[in-house]
């Protein structure tokens, strides 16, 4: 029983040492006294944290205040009949979802924050419009430490440039769109590493083209695509206010990850998805008449006749694809078959030794005496056998 005290002491700190012949600055009150050279270590401590409380505080502001400058119109705080009214308002998009969907908010508002990096609003109601999610996704400026890694890796890394970025989601209504194609004019700083989280894009040719600006490039399945695309595209991505924000712009009947199967008929949905740098705040405006001019864009979409061949290829590039990815199912299934097999044998195995270690000696002599000799039987079969 020794042995306890013994830990015990040995976990208590020592006691601190307080000597009587202090010069130093002290406050008295009554019987308590405080002397801030005994709390060296927590000061440092403290303002730690008060720098870290204060940069959360900062970078979560700072991310609320940008999402809710382009997204969420302030017109309550102006007076009623204010003559800024309007000019303020050119600032924000909410008033085109207004104008463009009957319902623009949901039981959480106009923006939902999740977390303090990520914003999202949904709206539907409207046609050839089946819904559309604006989603921020911020850097992360309230974690200090998330942040000072970000900022690492991109000394260390070339390719890596963290960025707010802003992405409008519509899912258009079903028969909008009359064939099945994947299309998206890209900013060049973008073609590296776009692959890497669109895999719908990986089924496109990248190449230039001269009716779109030199710094983006076309991703599409084929030329007829790109053509009749871009005779409706062509006078809005020309917009040079977008050019310094502009990162995508996609239409695309494949889901943005690879499916672990064949998507059934009836899940199968075309998006057109805009992707943006956050544009600061006192240039929100940049972006206004592009999102505008999106809204006939999508209604122009049912115009794209594509020629019988093209239509004839890229269902070929489908029934291929839906080939492989079901293949593919079917691998990752036997395996999985294979291995819920060998886990069943291998626990049966470890109960047969678990039975075995608890036998008397005697006992397991006997048994491993039987199994040799059922060992030898099986090998004696096989040679007879050839």
């Amino acid at each position: 029983m020794s042995v306890i005290p013994k830990i015990l002491a040995g976990l208590t700190p020592p006691p601190v040492n307080v000597p009587e012949e202090y010069d130093g600055l002290q406050w008295r009150w009554k019987m308590l006294v405080f002397r801030p050279a005994y709390f060296a270590n927590e000061v440092f401590l403290i303002g730690a944290l008060a720098l870290y409380v204060a940069f959360w505080w900062y970078g979560s502001s700072k991310n609320k205040r940008a999402a809710n400058k382009w997204r969420v119109t302030s017109s309550v705080f102006l007076p009623a009949f204010s003559p800024d009214l309007f000019t303020f308002r050119l600032g924000v998009h909410y008033p085109i979802y207004e104008q463009q969907f009957s319902k623009t908010e949901t039981k959480f508002g106009r923006l939902t924050a999740d977390g303090y990096s990520d914003y999202f609003s949904f709206c539907t109601g409207r046609r050839n419009i089946a819904s559309l999610h604006t989603v921020f996704t911020f850097r992360p400026r309230h974690d200090l430490f998330q942040y000072v890694i970000q900022l690492v890796r991109q000394v260390m890394d070339l390719q890596y440039r963290p960025a707010d970025i802003l992405e409008l989601d519509f899912t258009l209504a079903p028969g909008v769109l009359p064939s099945d194609f994947v299309f998206a004019v890209v900013s060049k700083s973008e073609l590296v590493t776009i692959k890497d989280s669109r895999w719908d894009l990986t089924l496109t040719k990248t190449t230039d083209n001269p009716s779109v600006p030199a710094t983006f490039s076309v991703m599409s399945e084929f030329a007829d695509v790109t053509d009749n695309i871009l005779k409706i595209f062509g006078q809005l991505i020309n917009d040079e206010k977008i050019r310094p924000h502009f990162r995508s712009l996609s239409i695309t009947d494949q889901p943005r990850d690879r499916p672990s199967a064949p998507l059934p008929a009836d899940e199968r949905e075309k998006h057109v998805i805009l992707c943006l740098t956050v544009p600061p705040s006192s240039r929100s405006n940049d972006t206004l008449a592009f999102v505008i001019g999106l809204f006939p864009f999508i209604d122009s979409l049912s115009k794209v006749h594509l020629r019988p061949e093209t239509k004839a290829k890229l269902r070929k590039v489908r029934e291929e694809l839906d080939k492989e990815l079901k293949a593919d199912a079917e691998k990752g299934k036997k395996e999985e078959m294979e291995q819920a097999v060998q886990d069943r044998k291998a626990a049966k195995k470890r109960a047969e030794e678990d039975r075995i270690s608890k036998l008397s000696a005697a006992e397991q002599r006997k048994y491993l005496e039987k199994e040799r000799k059922k060992s030898m039987r099986k090998t004696q079969g096989r040679v007879v056998q050839k």
